[in-house]
């Protein structure tokens, strides 16, 4: 890609614009954020660091939306991120309305971007920007399978020993306390995690992935995660940057895919050069089926507030 807009500089957009610089997955990035000399100060101690991790992606900020212009992605990270006791939920109301500003300059200097949503709650984040701009879904994605399902796969190391390169793990669902991690689909080396741990062992990791961005939180106290979620954000980018055809969990809108449609959803996607290039419906046991029927639940409770 020649150029990528960030729209947030807190710790999960400056990660993230690392992540991508340092990777060279695009020439040029543009750091966005309301807060005078913020995203400025950020792009220049990035740019600083160019010489030692040898990258020549040009870094720089600006306070203005209208920066993004001619921009292939648009990564947004921009929004109130939730306190201890807080659900992903609770911040909806706020970050709705700083979005909105985000995709009305997108559809008047970036038309032809594709948006990777990283804000939460991203599930109805990502549906809300899909109405707005009126854009395909192969344009339009949430960051949020792929930080689950590293987490889960991180936990799975802890517990095991096993080398987390050997661990395939994926989760589908919404992203909160009603996601799906797959155990059935989750591989140490392909061989099932079942082989291996029993199903009480098992049951505590679901439940520590289910809680993963919550973990962190109760114990930073005054800030959410942000290495994680950059570094997934960043696979999400290599994969279509370079075209690579990988299947990914991401937020995707459905279109009669599980059963649902008009509803925005983490499940396994295919990313290429397109962005999104299609949807891969996993065949699902009558139980995961019916967790995954409880995650769109949740999901449409936060949607009818969108609609209201």
């Amino acid at each position: 890609m020649k150029k990528i807009t960030i729209v947030g500089s807190g710790r999960v957009g400056e990660s993230t614009a690392h992540n991508l610089a340092k990777a060279e997955l695009c020439r040029e990035i543009m750091l966005i954020d309301i807060k005078e000399g913020m995203p400025q100060g950020t792009a220049l101690d990035i740019q600083e660091s160019a010489p030692i991790f040898e990258f020549d992606t040009k870094l720089s900020g600006s306070n203005d939306l209208a920066a993004m212009a001619d921009s292939q992605m648009v990564i947004v990270t921009a929004g109130v991120p939730r306190k201890p006791g807080m659900s992903r939920s609770d911040v909806l109301d706020t970050n709705l309305a700083v979005i909105d500003g985000i995709v009305d300059a997108m559809l008047k200097v970036a038309p032809q971007a594709m948006l990777l949503m990283v804000t939460n709650p991203v599930d109805v984040l990502t549906y809300a920007v899909a109405k707005r701009s009126r854009w395909p879904r192969n344009r339009v994605f949430g960051m949020a399978g792929v930080l689950d399902s590293a987490r889960m796969a991180s936990f799975i190391a802890m517990e095991t020993g096993f080398s987390v390169k050997d661990i395939s793990a994926m989760v589908l669902g919404g992203h909160g306390d009603t996601m799906v991690p797959m155990t059935r689909y989750t591989t140490i080396n392909g061989i099932p995690i079942a082989h291996f741990m029993s199903d009480d062992r098992i049951e505590r990791i679901v439940k520590r992935t289910r809680e993963g961005g919550a973990e962190i939180l109760s114990l930073r106290k005054t800030g959410s995660a942000y290495d994680a979620p950059a570094a997934a954000v960043a696979s999400m980018v290599d994969a279509i940057s370079r075209n690579r055809r990988q299947i990914l969990p991401a937020v995707a809108m459905l279109e009669g895919e599980y059963g649902l449609e008009d509803i925005c959803m983490g499940v396994p996607v295919v990313f290429g050069e397109r962005g999104l290039e299609r949807v891969i419906e996993l065949p699902l046991s009558d139980a995961e089926a019916e967790e995954f029927r409880r995650s769109a639940e949740h999901v449409r409770a936060d949607l009818a507030r969108l609609r209201g």
